[in-house]
């Protein structure tokens, strides 16, 4: 008789998205997923919160995981043959995160970048310092026709005490993706403080995910019944690209 008193468990928010553009589920290729069953299990969690479209993202970094069309092609295989086994008809792609380095300048000169649709590509800075030459990059990518998103600004700590610099980049043409998982506060009070800081200056263009792993999903999980949670997608709802960008 006493359940009447009990809270009724909050509703989760609604994403304010369906594609996510920013995820490391190809199985084997860098530190995602590790198999083809992982991440199709971790693909059903995600199509539970509305995400019906994905462009995974794997890793590309000098020297750590220099992937390529090579490698990521068998991965993909691998991981649309288990999707079939599953009945599962998620419409799912690829590109890659291009960590800003000698080995993407190279692949950059020779013609062999893995796009978004429509000439998007993710870049990310060194979590270190800003590249030297960022600012000349985001022109000579522009000039090249290709339209440059940066992923998760907001985990750069060399920005937090000068703010403005997202400002100028963003104005130089430089596109921002924030992270679900900074929303989350999977990384910390600061990365979700930023996040939300970008969000109210009206400098956040897409959101991804970043998952990795399951414990990416619980984080998300536990985040969307929050009021954070719906005061955030509140606030980026009809402002983010993500399932208008590459129509």
């Amino acid at each position: 008789m006493f359940n009447i008193f009990k809270k009724k468990p909050k509703e989760a928010a609604r994403l304010c998205f369906s594609t996510d553009i920013h995820c490391h589920l190809v199985p084997g290729v860098d530190d995602g997923s590790p198999d083809a069953g992982t991440s199709v299990d971790l693909i059903e969690s995600m199509q539970r919160w509305g995400i019906d479209t994905i462009f995974a993202s794997p890793h590309v970094t000098q020297n750590t995981f220099e992937n390529s069309i090579d490698t990521i092609s068998p991965a993909m295989e691998k991981l649309r043959a288990e999707l079939a086994a599953r009945g599962n008809t998620i419409k799912i792609g690829h590109s890659a995160e291009y960590r800003i380095d000698e080995l993407f300048m190279r692949r950059l000169e020779a013609n062999e970048l893995m796009l978004l649709p429509n000439n998007f590509i993710l870049i990310e800075n060194s979590f270190l310092q800003e590249p030297w030459n960022l600012d000349q990059l985001v022109f000579d990518l522009q000039v090249r026709g290709l339209r440059p998103i940066l992923a998760h600004p907001e985990r750069y700590s060399y920005y937090y005490n000068k703010k403005e610099r997202y400002e100028e980049l963003h104005n130089a043409g430089l596109m921002f993706q924030i992270n679900l998982l900074s929303l989350a506060g999977a990384y910390g009070k600061a990365e979700r403080s930023v996040a939300r800081h970008l969000i109210d200056k009206g400098l956040v263009d897409f959101i991804g995910t970043d998952i990795h792993k399951q414990k990416h999903i619980e984080a998300i999980e536990a985040y969307l019944p929050t009021k954070e949670a719906h005061s955030d997608m509140d606030a980026l709802r009809g402002r983010v690209m993500n399932d208008t960008a590459f129509a």
